[in-house]
């Protein structure tokens, strides 16, 4: 089962995740902040308190993202505009 093994803020809406399979990248979250339960991840004192677990990465208002979603998300380096 893929899971999530590191996570931390990067910049602005970006995650940097260490998945355990081995992939390494950066998750941006841009697409998901105005949508529902979503909303609270835009003020960045509460981004930045995500954890990691077994299967993904979460908040503790419920907010989490699978690690299948974020691999499919995954970016290996960070576009200027993130």
């Amino acid at each position: 089962m893929l899971g999530v093994s590191k996570v931390s803020y990067h910049k602005k809406y970006v995650l940097y995740v260490e998945l355990t399979n081995g992939l390494k990248g950066y998750f941006d979250l841009s697409p998901y902040l105005d949508k529902g339960i979503f909303i609270q991840l835009k003020n960045p004192e509460y981004l930045k308190i995500v954890k990691p677990n077994t299967c993904g990465i979460y908040w503790p208002g419920g907010q989490d993202f699978s690690a299948d979603t974020i691999e499919c998300e995954l970016q290996q380096e960070l576009r200027d505009d993130s």
